[in-house]
């Protein structure tokens, strides 16, 4: 029987990424509040947020300065905007250091509330910039199968997932996808890594070809994979796909949103995987989700011609009410000034050792086909036959199953398409909160296994 609470929930909320119809009978978890790496429910038990709630919380629940930079600046000015040249000092110091922090040459930043909204941008600015240098057909924009960059429609487009696509209308005309960077699932056997990523950036290579090079503005990739199975590229991927990219003058846009801010044990995940892209969209951990706030980086090639364009047409028109809002700003100031105080980038890679040590040998549990992962963030693949890397029928879901397993144990994680399981932890987690919480993965991947047994499962074909 759902308690008062589930019922309230049911009743007037419609989630996100759920089974609406399954909802009804099981109703929500209901989470009451957090400290560190833990979120408690109306109970009072104790999870460890596995998740970082959806690839956010970097500094975890409850952090204090966090609190107070939002009240302070609550206090002070509470909105403010950034149309017709208005401004405020968060926002400005925000952008500032930001554009210390970028990795790839940037000359101003523009803010929004969400990463959709900031991939939604990139894929505007892209067709502007087109537009303004007198290319009106350079217009496609390639994505990867497995891809996740958002719920906007442009956004959702550029994902390469069938749940956001099925009966959705999507994605869009000129939203082309290419294979999902996956060694375990796409390689060939015998086929090394680096060989891989060189067959994957001849695919890109003829498919630009096919559209036409001048038909083709933007190509967009995530540093690790997230939504679609937590995957991590191949060696050599980003340096392959990028010679391609420079052939035929098509833009790289990194989607940072949730590698970014030290996750991979850099400040930003390409960083970390050889990646030099032209633009990058950044949110979640920036405010470590605390307040709403995305954004993008803008070049100076870019920038110049936005210039010519506002002074063209008289306005640069795009923007939304809570582009660069004061109070996420000063949110953000903080989480960046706690980061760089207390080490937090390079404290998540002196943990990642540990985290990944943990995470590979998963590998020999018997239903784990892969478990890999880098920095603080890795995926698991559930498998009914290592050897073939047969998957059990999807209808099973043998991945929420563990998922739920997990719950019991005291641990969030989350359950991805292809019977994988996703882990990714607040970055200030703890040695020995790392080995609590794949203690607790490792007993629900067990009783999962039990599971499995008890309904017959292995028996049966994928």
């Amino acid at each position: 029987m759902l308690s008062n609470l589930a019922t309230r929930d049911v009743e007037t909320l419609l989630h996100p990424y759920t089974n609406l119809s399954a909802h009804r009978g099981t109703g929500p978890l209901v989470l009451e509040r957090g400290d560190g790496v833990h979120v408690y429910d109306t109970e009072g038990r104790p999870y460890i947020e596995g998740m970082a709630g959806l690839w956010c919380t970097a500094l975890g629940y409850s952090n204090a300065e966090l609190a107070e930079a939002a009240r302070a600046q609550m206090g002070r000015l509470p909105f403010g905007h950034l149309f017709s040249g208005r401004s405020h000092d968060p926002a400005i110091e925000l952008a500032e250091t930001l554009k210390e922090l970028m990795p790839i040459p940037t000359s101003k930043i523009f803010f929004c509330s969400s990463g959709s909204e900031a991939n939604d941008t990139q894929v505007k600015l892209a067709w502007y910039y087109n537009n303004a240098l007198g290319r009106p057909n350079k217009k496609k924009i390639i994505g990867r199968l497995k891809g996740y960059h958002g719920v906007t429609v442009a956004s959702a487009s550029m994902t390469g997932l069938t749940a956001n696509h099925a009966d959705w209308d999507l994605p869009l005309p000129g939203f082309l996808h290419v294979a999902t960077p996956h060694h375990y699932r796409g390689a060939e056997p015998g086929e090394s890594e680096e060989a891989y990523s060189a067959r994957l950036a001849a695919d890109l290579e003829e498919t630009i070809l096919r559209e036409g090079p001048e038909t083709v503005a933007a190509f967009i990739a995530e540093p690790v994979m997230g939504a679609g199975g937590a995957i991590v590229p191949p060696r050599g991927y980003f340096e392959a796909i990028q010679a391609v990219l420079a052939r035929y003058e098509v833009r790289l846009i990194a989607d940072e949103v949730i590698c970014g801010f030290g996750r991979l044990g850099t400040w930003f995940g390409g960083q970390a995987l050889g990646m030099r892209a032209d633009s990058l969209s950044f949110a979640k951990a920036v405010t470590s989700g605390y307040v709403p706030l995305g954004g993008l980086s803008v070049d100076p090639a870019l920038y110049d011609v936005l210039v010519a364009q506002s002074e063209k047409l008289g306005t640069f028109g795009h923007g939304t009410t809570y582009s660069g809002h004061p109070v996420a700003s000063a949110v953000a100031l903080k989480t960046i000034e706690i980061y760089r105080r207390d080490r937090i980038v390079e404290g998540a890679a002196s943990k990642a050792p540990q985290f990944q040590a943990r995470l590979a040998a998963l590998a020999d549990h018997a239903i784990v086909g892969e478990a890999r992962g880098i920095g603080l963030i890795g995926g698991l693949e559930i498998v009914a036959d290592k050897a073939s890397k047969r998957q059990y029928d999807p209808k099973a879901g043998v991945a929420a199953r563990c998922v739920a397993f997990a719950q019991g144990e005291g641990l969030i994680v989350r359950p991805l398409a292809g019977d994988r399981v996703a882990v990714c932890p607040p970055l200030i987690i703890a040695p020995d909160e790392i080995d609590a919480l794949f203690d607790r993965l490792t007993r629900a991947l067990d009783r999962t296994r039990d599971w499995i047994r008890a309904q017959g499962l292995e028996a049966m074909p994928a």
